[in-house]
């Protein structure tokens, strides 16, 4: 199924060795569920986690495409399901400076909120599964601040909660605009917890883990903070940029602009980088862009030529020639030189806005539309 290329995430090409860690902060579905990417120290042998980490995620994602996910989840699992992410899991951190950080909204199909093609929470033997995003049920209320006792952790359940299907197009736009309104909020929250790790205070992380969450004290540059995304978490940056005045600037992968409310587009937004596939985006989403960047001549909007939808995500390396025609995962690009591209503008635009003591302005043409494979949406 993968075809004669050689399939599988490349290795970090950045000057640190990169490590992660799963953080949920609150083990009810009001709590914020993430995963940390983090510069680590060298070291020798280290754990790589897996690519798609539960089998639930494949069932997940075969709901998202509309397939039977009675075969179509052990397909998912069986092509996709032995890949590694090349980082290391629990790695020590690096505490050698402050960085500034990214907060990344994936798209519908991705994992870890309810805007996606699955997640879950843990669940213990007296709460019960609330009817919908952001309601509470009496019970969470009156444990609102409360500590589970660390026995009853082991005795807790995973929640699966599944991809959520519009039946009109009436109520596509109602729930997904709710939807944004709930990731907007969930890159807020995240926020919150990574800037209460950076002032000292103590968070408990309800998953299994090694990592000691205290040495990144006085670590994270939140001078330098901006949020970026890709298809409904490209409308997420666009929509946080708006809400929370932390985010410096958003970059914008291949937008979906379907869940936002025509009000954002009256508003003076701070900057925006749009990075648009080929063969993604309508005339009508690219007007909206448009619309934006005529209240902000630090609105930028590309094109790169060739590319498809999934060219700015994991899908598109690790997809040989059948699997790619099945799920449309590459374009005539080849996408490592796709990816490269996204990478080297997205630098660019960074160190211009958040004001990084960095070379990446070496990639400034490509913020216009220039260079090979690139072109300007005028």
């Amino acid at each position: 199924m993968g075809g004669v290329q050689s399939l599988g995430l490349p290795s970090a090409t950045g000057p640190h060795k990169v490590g992660c860690t799963d953080i949920m902060t609150d083990h009810r579905r009001q709590g914020s569920f993430f995963r940390l990417y983090y510069p680590c120290e060298a070291c020798g042998e280290v754990k790589h986690p897996l690519w798609i980490p539960n089998y639930e995620y494949c069932k997940g994602l075969a709901d998202y495409l509309n397939r039977d996910k009675r075969w179509c989840a052990p397909l998912l699992n069986m092509a996709f399901g032995y890949y590694e992410v090349p980082v290391g899991w629990d790695a020590s951190f690096r505490a050698a400076e402050k960085y500034p950080l990214i907060i990344f909204s994936h798209g519908l199909g991705a994992f870890r909120d309810e805007s996606a093609c699955t997640t879950f929470f843990l669940k213990s033997s007296v709460e019960n599964l609330e009817p919908s995003i952001g309601a509470t049920t009496a019970l969470e209320q009156s444990l609102e601040g409360s500590e589970i006792p660390p026995a009853s952790l082991a005795e807790m359940e995973e929640e699966w909660l599944p991809y959520r299907k519009p039946d009109t197009a009436e109520e596509d736009f109602a729930l997904r605009n709710k939807q944004l309104c709930h990731r907007m909020e969930e890159c807020s929250r995240v926020l919150d917890v990574l800037t209460d790790i950076h002032n000292g205070k103590f968070i408990k992380n309800y998953l299994p883990g090694h990592l000691d969450l205290s040495i990144m004290k006085a670590c994270i540059d939140l001078k330098r903070v901006a949020v970026m995304g890709h298809s409904f978490g490209g409308s997420t940056s666009i929509l946080a940029i708006t809400r929370d005045s932390r985010f410096r600037c958003a970059v914008a992968l291949d937008s979906w602009m379907f869940p936002l409310t025509d009000d954002i587009y009256s508003k003076a937004l701070r900057p925006v980088f749009f990075v648009n596939s080929e063969k993604f985006q309508t005339n009508d989403s690219i007007d909206k862009m448009k619309r934006l960047r005529s209240n902000n001549n630090e609105i930028k909007i590309i094109t790169i030529i060739g590319s498809v939808h999934q060219s700015q995500t994991d899908f598109t390396l690790l997809t040989g020639q059948l699997l790619s025609l099945a799920f449309e995962t590459k374009g005539t690009i080849d996408p490592i030189m796709g990816l490269n591209i996204t990478n080297k503008a997205s630098l660019a635009f960074l160190q211009r806005h958040l004001d990084l003591q960095k070379d990446f302005d070496q990639w400034d043409a490509l913020l216009e539309g220039n260079g090979e494979h690139v072109a300007p949406v005028n």
